[in-house]
């Protein structure tokens, strides 16, 4: 009873996993319908490709037009046979993609009648296998590109040939047949010998192989007079089995059967023996013991992890290792001149006494009044009474600035993240901030920032640290004199005492050719700068425009980059990068943050216009993840300059004074700008609140004691090389060799010359090229002599007058 009990119970279990199975199996009309699709569709690319041995070259030139209904291909399959036998075997793998639609229909059949899909995945893996061999090995015979071998076969022999040579490739394929031969055909020596004595002795009958084999390995059981008739069955059916055997390849799991069994050897007969094997047990009450074997545990051991054991981490700094990083001795302390900020206590009651009597003179009663002393504003915070309106409280800021006598009263009501209404009002005598004050804090040399900038002190006398890598852009705008080169002093000064010469480059655009010039010093340590340019500190217009499109090929090089790296950001980058897990032999490498600063971008503007704008829009639009942040000054805040597409990408943004409200609106969107007190009075935001700081003051003589200090010290070869660009309308005088040529050089010198027009457009109308190609034909005519220099919108002079010159030209330089 109890063995019923467990079979009962095994089979509702088989039953449950064969429902699961089929819920999540194509239905029947599904799989009819699939592999009629299948079928059809091997059997359409079949005749595609037959079609394209014919008419390749007659197709080959509107594949591209695939969108265009009136361009005729000859293919039997249309544009849509033409593109994919392209693709399949003048790009892929040659005639060998015929094998393709046949696994593809095979595919269709074998879900039309259901059949063993396992025998299905072994007819593709190998089918796969055989189209790349034949691919490489028409590579291989082939000496020209043909349709033979296909872009793939070329390719692989390519590879083998560079890295094994002539004799590797050849050895390669000779072992790839063999497998072939042996796993897939299953031809041994021993079956190929066999085969061989068969086709000797002319055999009528044909066997096949499995039964020759079993034959030449198999005992042969014969019946005799002696065998009782229930062993005569049981000596049958075990023939039986061991014939079928014969047809099983020998698996590598062994499973030994304790079955009780009594075998009796005869007396061989014809030379053969004679088994007999009888069992005393009924089959079901036979029990098996199955020996499982225990897989051993795989040591997966990460490359990475072995190079990092074996030689640490990659260290980026490791070409100046001796680098010092400037002192804090270099800057001036301003603060034991000064003494600090003093607070003077009659100045303050005579604050509060005027703000609290102007109040009550509109009945605005006042519940309590606090005051902070900043280095040039204090902050007066009041709590009025209950039931009073805050708007009445903003409408008198011109009043309250009037009762104190004072320049740039702000009233910020209320206070974000406070119940109270803040009053700054400027201080009578106001306290210098220091640079090194607002280095040497704790909150910036404790800062976890990946380019940290102290820009100076709030009202409560804080150091205010940001994260530029976090803005991700900045543009500053003031007047005339508020402090505006002093803030990007302040800024440069920042992430120079903190970043090391690997971890950020600058690119600097300075118009005015005088405010940033000390920075010259520090050429091959932090600049960066165009090839073949001999100043790294920008002031042409001209190359500002090269080089703002120089950074976006950066930026998309870098895009790459990270793409084939499957990371994010800059951040994972590097440090997968650092933790070796990045083969510099496949165009890694470590990347620096790279810091754009435009002094005065209204001047680029005036003169450039949108060649400047837009390249501008693109870094600050895509160039945070990698790396590349903007830092942009004006001094002329209006919509012409700071347009609607600038402010959009640029959150982060710091006022200085300016004249008006309407400027303070373009900057902030917002007003208070106008209401600063100048002298490094700012306000920044990072599209939340405004915060009111007081600019770090760094002087240019500290400035010039840092840049000695570190272009004193060891340095790079050259400043940090940015990509060559060249713009699309500028010609060129390099001269070119003729086999650098294009193939289309003497055809195109021939339109040119019939023509008596030089222009790119000629080129692609009477040849059908592409623009970038015709534009290369155009700069080696250049070259050449044929056609004259780029002359802006005209075409260019045809220097040579006839068809017989241009030959006499060309026979001249062979």
């Amino acid at each position: 009873m109890a063995k019923k009990k467990t079979t009962t119970k095994r089979k509702s279990t088989k039953g449950s996993k064969t429902t699961l199975k089929e819920k999540l199996t194509f239905s029947r009309q599904q799989k009819v319908v699939l592999g009629s699709f299948l079928f059809f569709l091997g059997i359409g690319l079949f005749f595609a490709f037959i079609s394209f041995f014919y008419n390749w070259k007659i197709d080959q030139s509107e594949i591209s037009q695939f969108g265009n209904r009136e361009a005729e291909v000859k293919n039997w399959l249309s544009k849509f046979g033409a593109s994919v036998s392209h693709f399949f075997i003048f790009k892929g793998f040659g005639i060998s993609a015929l094998i393709l639609p046949v696994l593809i229909s095979l595919s269709g059949v074998y879900l039309f009648f259901d059949l063993n899909r396992k025998k299905l995945a072994g007819f593709w893996f190998w089918g796969i296998l055989v189209m790349l061999w034949i691919a490489v090995v028409f590579g291989f015979i082939e000496k020209e590109n043909g349709l033979l071998a296909g872009v793939i076969g070329y390719e692989i022999n390519d590879f083998l040939r560079d890295y094994i040579g002539f004799i590797g490739t050849v050895l390669v394929l000779a072992f790839l047949a063999i497998v072939y031969i042996v796993v897939r055909l299953q031809y041994t020596p021993e079956k190929i010998a066999v085969s061989l004595k068969n086709l000797e002795k002319k055999q009528p009958r044909k066997k096949t192989e499995n039964t020759a084999v079993a034959e030449e390995i198999q005992p042969v059981v014969e019946e005799t007079p002696e065998i009782t008739e229930k062993n005569d069955i049981t000596a049958t059916k075990n023939t039986e089995l061991e014939v079928e055997a014969s047809y099983v390849p020998v698996a590598d799991t062994t499973i030994s059967m304790a079955v009780d069994t009594t075998v009796e050897q005869k007396e061989p007969k014809n030379e053969t023996d004679k088994i007999v094997i009888k069992s005393e047990t009924d089959p079901e009450d036979i029990a098996m013991e199955v020996e499982t074997v225990v897989e051993e545990e795989e040591v997966v051991e990460s490359l990475s992890e072995k190079l990092v054991q074996d030689f640490g981490e990659f260290d980026p700094k490791l070409e100046l290792g001796n680098y010092r990083f400037p002192t804090i001795d270099l800057l001036k302390d301003y603060t034991s001149q000064l003494g600090g900020i003093t607070i003077d206590q009659g100045e303050l009651e005579e604050n509060k006494n005027r703000i609290v009597e102007t109040l009550k003179n509109y009945k605005i009663e006042i519940a309590q009044i606090k005051a902070t002393v900043g280095p040039t504003v204090t902050l007066y915070e009041i709590v009025p009474e209950a039931g009073i309106r805050i708007s009445k409280i903003k409408n008198l800021e011109d009043d309250i600035a009037l009762s104190l006598a004072a320049l740039g009263i702000r009233i910020i009501a209320p206070i974000p993240g406070k119940g109270t209404i803040g009053i700054e009002v400027p201080n009578k005598k106001s306290t210098i901030v220091s640079m090194r004050s607002a280095i040497s804090s704790s909150k910036f040399q404790n800062a976890e920032m990946e380019l940290p900038l102290s820009l100076g002190k709030t009202i409560s006398n804080e150091t205010f640290v940001v994260d530029l890598a976090k803005m991700p852009h900045l543009l500053m705008a003031g007047a005339t004199g508020q402090g505006k080169s002093v803030g990007l002093n302040a800024i440069l000064t920042s992430l120079l005492y903190k970043k090391h010469p690997a971890e950020v480059k600058f690119v600097l655009v300075d118009p005015k050719k005088v405010e940033l010039t000390l920075f010259n010093k520090i050429e091959r340590h932090f600049l960066a700068k165009l090839p073949d340019t001999e100043e790294a500190i920008i002031t042409d217009n001209t190359k500002v425009i090269n080089t703002l499109n120089s950074l976006c090929i950066e930026m998309d090089a870098r895009y790459d980059l990270l793409k084939s790296a499957m990371v994010r950001n800059i951040k994972e980058y590097n440090a997968k990068f650092i933790a070796r897990k990045l083969n510099p032999e496949n165009g890694h490498k470590f990347l620096p943050y790279i810091v754009l600063v435009i002094d005065e971008f209204a001047d680029l503007i005036m003169t450039a216009g949108k060649e400047v704008e837009t390249p501008i829009a693109r870094l600050a639009q895509l160039a945070r993840a990698i790396g590349i942040h903007l830092i942009i000054a004006t001094q002329r805040p209006s919509v012409n300059v700071i347009t609607g597409m600038i402010k959009a990408n640029f959150p982060a943004r710091i006022a200085f004074r300016v004249t008006s409200k309407i400027d303070s609106r373009t900057i902030l969107d917002s007003g208070g700008a106008d209401q600063l007190i100048g002298r490094g009075d700012m306000l920044y935001t990072q599209g939340n609140d405004l915060v009111r700081i007081q600019c770090a003051f760094v002087d240019t003589p500290e400035v010039e004691r840092i840049t000695e200090y570190i272009g004193g010290q060891k340095a790079y070869p050259d400043a940090h090389l940015l990509p060559e660009y060249v713009g699309e309308e500028s010609g060129t005088s390099i001269d070119i060799s003729v086999s650098d040529r294009d193939k289309l050089f003497a055809e195109a010198a021939e339109v040119i010359v019939t023509a008596q027009q030089g222009s790119a457009s000629l080129l692609q109308r009477k040849l059908k090229l592409g623009y970038n190609r015709a534009g290369r034909l155009i700069d080696q005519l250049e070259a050449a002599g044929i056609v004259g220099p780029f002359e802006g919108s005209k075409a260019r002079q045809v220097l040579v007058p006839d068809l017989t010159a241009l030959q006499k030209l060309l026979d001249e330089e062979g």
